[in-house]
């Protein structure tokens, strides 16, 4: 089991940032993938961004330029600092991690954390 603690969501206007972190503990793979998804009101879960464990990214084409997502394997950690926020990013933002050790992929959820942009 892979327990996933997410934190740094709130209240920000637009063209501010925010920084969300997510830390993984509990049985920790050594090939993995790292993400955000997130939810808008109404709405289904989409890719915000992901990176491997080998630290290749992958972004949705609406945060490009915008947000970036990193990592840091030693404490299995990852992170999206996300800039230029604009009222279409409120959504709840979900941390991911997907491990290769069956097929398909298994996913790992954390609980989610609220980010709102708004003035």
């Amino acid at each position: 089991q892979v327990q996933l603690v997410e934190s740094g969501g709130g209240l920000v206007q637009p063209g501010g940032s925010l920084r969300l972190s997510c830390a993984a503990s509990g049985s920790i793979f050594r090939i993995n993938t790292m993400g955000w998804y997130r939810q808008p009101p109404g709405k289904e879960r989409e890719l915000v961004a992901t990176i491997t464990s080998g630290l290749s990214t992958n972004y949705a084409d609406s945060v490009k330029g915008r947000f970036t997502i990193s990592r840091d394997n030693a404490k299995n950690t990852v992170y999206l600092q996300m800039n230029s926020l604009k009222p279409e990013d409120t959504a709840v933002y979900y941390c991911n991690y997907k491990v290769y050790t069956r097929v398909p992929p298994y996913d790992y959820w954390g609980q989610g954390t609220q980010v709102t942009v708004s003035s």
